[in-house]
C-alpha cells in the first residue's frame, strides 16, 4: 500500500472506495471521480483487491490512488486488517464523504471511518441477507444509498422499508460520449478485427455466458427470425462464460450453427460496436446494462428485454421485448431488419439526445449535486 507525499494539509477530500477494477467498474471509479472535477475537493480512490496498475491509476481520473492489493479470500469473514488499512488510509487526509462502491467496502467504510458513506449498489438482491439488513440499519445515521437504476433503487427500498425513500435514490451509470466514441473503430474495421463478412446484416450481443444474461432465449428468436432477414445475416455473441458449451450445442440444435458467431472475450470489446447493425441484450433483470449506452454511443440501435434497468437506459430510443419470450425477440428482429436509412438516422439521434440528457457525466453530475436528501452526507456542508 501507498499513499502520496504532498496531501496538502487541509484539503478536503472525497474517499472513493471500489471493490475492484474488473470488468465495467473501473469506468464506475472514474464517474464518481469526475463528479468533483472543477470543484474543490480531491477524489482518493482506494482499491480492495486488485494488484497495483498505472493503467487502472490513470483510468481512475483521481488526485490519488490506492491499491490494497487483498485476494478474495483475504476480504471474506470480519475483514479486520481491511479495516485497519482504511482507519490509516482515513489519517492521512481531511476526508468529508466515502463513496463506497458495493456491500463490501461500504462494511469496512463504516467499521473503519467516522465518515457519512454514500454507498453505490450495482447489482439486485444485495439488501436480502438479514445480516445485511441489521447491518444498514444500525449505521443509518451516516449511511445513504444510490441505486445505478430505479429498478435496483426500488429492490433496496423493499428490503429497507423503515428507511424514507429519499435516503434510497437513483444515480444512473454514465459514459464520457466522446472518449467512447473516439475509442471507437469504423464499421469496416470493427468487422475485420471481429472476422465478419462485411456485407451481413449482424445482430450483436455483448455480455458473459452466463444463465443471468439469457442469450439462450437470443439464439431461439434468431432461429426463429432468420428465415426473414437478409440473405447472410448473423448473429454475433461477444463474451466468455460456464455456457459456452451449452449454447453453442443449442444453436446446433436449432440448425442455426453456422449463422452465429462466439467470437469469445474480445479485449476493449466496445471499440468494435459499429460491426453491428443491431445491439440485442436479452439479461433477466439487467440491473442497468452499461453495453447499451456503449451500443448507443456507436449509432448502432439497441433492443433489450423489458425487466430491469434495461427500459430505463432504451425509453423510446430503442425497442424492448418481453422477456425469455423467443417470438417476441424474433419479431423485433425482422422489424430492425428492414427499416429505412431515413429510420436509422432518426433512431441515431434520439439515442445521442438520450446519452446527453440522462447518461453522460455532465447530466448524471447535475443530478448527484441536487439530490437534497443525501446533502447531509456530502461533505457536511450545502452544495
Amino acid at each position: 500500500m501507498t499513499t502520496s507525499e504532498d496531501a496538502v494539509t487541509g484539503q478536503p477530500w472525497v474517499l472513493q472506495f471500489c471493490h475492484g477494477y474488473d470488468g465495467p467498474f473501473l469506468d464506475c471509479a472514474r464517474q464518481y471521480a469526475a463528479l468533483f472535477i472543477g470543484t474543490r475537493y480531491k477524489v482518493c480512490t482506494v482499491y480492495l483487491t486488485g494488484k497495483p496498475s498505472a493503467e487502472v491509476e490513470q483510468g481512475s481520473a483521481s488526485d490519488e490512488v490506492i491499491f490494497l492489493d487483498y485476494s478474495s479470500r483475504e476480504v471474506r469473514g470480519l475483514k479486520l486488517k481491511a479495516i485497519r488499512d482504511l482507519k490509516r488510509i482515513v489519517a492521512a487526509h481531511e476526508f468529508k464523504l466515502c463513496i463506497a462502491h458495493r456491500f463490501k467496502p461500504i462494511y469496512i467504510a463504516l467499521l473503519g471511518s467516522d465518515l457519512p458513506v454514500i454507498g453505490v449498489h450495482h447489482a439486485f438482491g444485495d439488501y436480502q441477507r438479514l445480516s445485511r439488513r441489521l447491518f444498514a440499519n444500525a449505521f443509518k445515521k451516516r449511511l445513504a444509498l444510490l441505486g445505478v437504476s430505479d429498478a435496483v433503487r426500488d429492490d433496496m427500498r423493499a428490503c429497507l422499508p423503515s428507511w424514507p425513500a429519499e435516503r434510497i435514490q437513483t444515480l444512473y451509470n454514465r459514459i464520457d460520449i466522446a472518449a467512447v466514441q473516439a475509442a471507437q473503430v469504423s464499421r469496416h474495421d470493427a468487422r475485420e478485427h471481429l472476422g465478419l463478412p462485411q456485407d451481413a446484416w449482424v445482430v450483436g450481443n455483448v455480455g458473459r455466458l452466463h444463465p443471468d444474461k439469457d442469450q439462450a432465449t437470443l439464439i431461439r428468436g434468431f432461429a426463429q427470425a432468420l428465415p426473414q432477414l437478409p440473405k447472410g445475416s448473423l448473429l454475433v455473441i461477444m463474451g466468455s462464460g460456464r455456457l459456452e458449451t451449452q449454447l453453442k450445442t443449442l444453436a446446433v440444435e436449432l440448425g442455426v450453427s453456422d449463422a452465429v458467431r462466439f467470437v469469445g472475450q474480445v479485449a476493449n470489446g466496445r471499440r468494435y460496436f459499429k460491426a453491428f447493425d443491431l445491439f440485442a441484450l436479452s439479461s433477466d433483470h439487467e440491473p442497468f446494462g452499461m453495453v447499451l449506452l456503449e451500443a448507443m454511443a456507436a449509432g448502432v440501435p439497441v433492443i433489450a428485454s423489458d425487466c430491469g434497468g434495461g427500459p430505463e437506459v432504451v425509453g423510446d430510443a430503442g425497442g424492448l421485448f418481453g422477456f425469455a419470450d423467443a417470438a417476441a425477440l424474433a419479431a423485433m428482429l425482422e422489424q430492425f431488419s428492414v427499416i429505412s436509412a431515413t429510420q436509422r438516422e432518426r433512431t441515431e439521434s434520439l439515442m445521442f439526445a438520450r446519452l446527453q440528457e440522462r447518461f453522460s457525466d455532465r447530466a448524471v453530475s447535475e443530478v448527484f449535486w441536487g439530490l437534497a436528501a443525501m446533502r447531509p452526507f456530502q461533505m457536511g456542508e450545502p452544495f
